[in-house]
């Protein structure tokens, strides 16, 4: 355990900020999920829709620092593509 007192503040915030960016990791991930469910179901109307909430997660994401922005566009990317292959 950290001595110094701004240590402990510093890993009392990092338990803080984890908690949270995993929430927000595994709420991207389940958008994510939603959209190759689509896919998979053939469901072209539904994958948009669902593409568009997980562009939007992911971009959240990424501006707040969660995940790397090149993250984002790639799994972005490649999300559009399967929607479009539809």
């Amino acid at each position: 355990m950290a001595n110094i007192k701004s240590a402990i503040k510093r890993a009392r915030q990092n338990v803080k900020r984890n908690a949270h960016k995993s929430t927000q990791r595994s709420a991207a991930r389940t958008a994510v999920k939603s959209v190759e469910s689509a896919v998979e179901a053939k469901d072209k109307d539904l994958a948009k829709g669902a593409f568009k909430n997980a562009e939007s997660a992911l971009d959240n994401m990424a501006s707040k620092k969660v995940i790397h922005k090149n993250k984002a566009a790639r799994i972005k990317s490649r999300l559009n593509k399967k929607v479009k292959t539809l």
